[in-house]
């Protein structure tokens, strides 16, 4: 298993197409189904900073996003719109879960 987790701060006039972007790649993600990706993304009350929390089973769940073609667009956007403090990426190790993740 792989997490990995990416923070950001977009410009807050960039800040609802972001989210709009976002919801794209979830309803892409939802409609493809695929069990060995678990992705979210939360909003701190900011307004603009985006926390993105990915669960990724194995490499392969993880290059079925990054191909995602809602994915590349919203990347795409993202750093030619809207970018106000770069994304800091971590890897991070599961402790402990409620649920079973996969």
């Amino acid at each position: 298993m792989k997490i990995v987790k990416v923070t950001y701060t977009a410009k807050a006039e960039y800040a609802d197409q972001n989210q709009l972007n976002i919801k794209k790649v979830m309803s892409d993600l939802n409609e493809l189904g695929n069990p060995g990706i678990n992705y979210n993304s939360c909003l701190s009350p900011d307004g603009k900073t985006f926390i993105h929390t990915a669960f990724f089973k194995s490499e392969e769940d993880e290059k079925t996003l990054l191909n995602l073609p809602s994915f590349k667009h919203f990347q795409e956007q993202l750093r030619a719109n809207g970018i106000e403090v770069p994304p800091k990426q971590e890897l991070l190790t599961l402790v402990g879960s409620s649920k079973e993740i996969f």
